[in-house]
């Protein structure tokens, strides 16, 4: 028997939601493997948490998220708590602290999903810096509250920050058989950080003579996403520009819901997180009408991770089969069904 502890920070709003259909599906998973077996850790963390605490998790929260297999997130904030207090005091320290500096968004048009966009040859990666950039969380206010009141939000790329993440793009590229990396950039206005990583970009690309790489300015790149996404295998982007670009792309599939996102420590000295991409969404909050399909994704992407890529396939296969029959979906995409009802759905085609 294969025991996989997975810590759930299910967080605020419809990460709830989310959080206990994955687990559902789950168990399912569990019950028909056989061989595999989750314990659950459920962690209160959340704004509702930092109301009551004045912190979002506690002193000792990275020393109780390290001892575990994998962590499954819902969704951060909500309001009477900032989003950047909500940020900065959770999800940031658990993607720096654990080094989980790969952020893996799939972009891809399931079957049975319609998109937005007349092309629907929607099927590739972005790959997101997670530890640095723009997200470093450096800066200054000067001659605050007069009219002199002055702004810096600096950003931060060091030389091992961006080699790694490109050279993850490349090899991430190598491993599944693509020969195409295209970097994100803006260089003609960010005369710094954009120069710099366009240089390592073409340091570390010399090196993979066979890949076809090209680099395009984050403005241009978003309209490319959307005339030509056929043309996109590997997209590699700093931690804003990843961000942006990862939420249009899943705009591209038809629903915010859709689209899985993983952070990763690929030498797996700490544990990775995997969630949604979409937030808290706290208007349909508890309404039972949130599209699970991100958190299931994101459950695959996890379980592929903890290498049960056979049981990953099958969650996957499952999803697609619900997504394909086209009678039991959310209203985000068209449908009049639950989020529990996709569940069931999905967990009768595990079985």
């Amino acid at each position: 028997m294969n025991k996989f502890v997975i810590k759930l920070i299910p967080g605020d709003g419809i990460g709830v939601d989310v959080i206990n259909e994955a687990v559902r599906v789950l168990k399912a998973l569990e019950q028909k493997h056989g061989g595999i077996a989750f314990d659950f850790q459920n962690l209160e963390w959340s704004c509702q948490y930092y109301l009551k605490t004045g912190h979002m998790m506690p002193d000792d929260g990275m020393k109780i998220l390290a001892d575990c297999d994998a962590i499954l997130l819902g969704a951060v904030g909500f309001p009477g708590v900032p989003d950047h207090v909500s940020l900065r005091q959770l999800l940031l320290p658990i993607r720096v602290g654990f080094d989980q500096y790969v952020n893996l968004r799939p972009v891809k048009l399931l079957p049975g999903l319609s998109s937005p966009i007349k092309n629907e040859k929607i099927d590739f990666v972005v790959i997101r810096e997670n530890s640095e950039g723009e997200y470093c969380g450096k800066g200054e206010i000067r001659n605050e509250n007069t009219p002199d009141e002055t702004v810096i939000q600096d950003a931060v790329f060091t030389r091992k920050g961006t080699e790694r993440i490109i050279r993850y793009a490349f090899e991430y590229a190598v491993r599944h058989g693509q020969n195409k990396v295209m970097s994100a950039t803006k260089s003609n206005a960010l005369n710094y950080s954009m120069v710099f990583w366009d240089k390592v970009f073409q340091e570390i690309a010399a090196q993979y003579p066979k890949m076809e790489a090209a680099k395009m300015h984050i403005d241009a790149l978003s309209g490319y996403f959307i005339m030509h996404p056929d043309r996109l295998q590997v997209v590699v982007a700093s931690n804003l520009f990843g961000d942006i670009l990862t939420d249009l792309g899943s705009a591209m599939l038809g629903s915010i819901g859709i689209s899985p996102s993983a952070n990763l420590n690929p030498e797996g000295q700490y544990p990775s997180m995997f969630e949604p991409i979409h937030g808290s969404a706290p208007d349909i909050a508890g309404k039972g009408i949130a599209n699970p399909v991100g958190t299931l994704w994101a459950a695959a992407m996890m379980l592929d991770h903890l290498k049960l890529t056979a049981e990953a396939d099958i969650l996957m296969q499952a999803v697609t089969d619900v997504l394909s029959a086209g009678k039991v979906r959310t209203p985000d995409i068209g449908g009049t069904s639950t989020t529990s009802e996709v569940t069931d759905a999905v967990i009768a085609a595990l079985r």
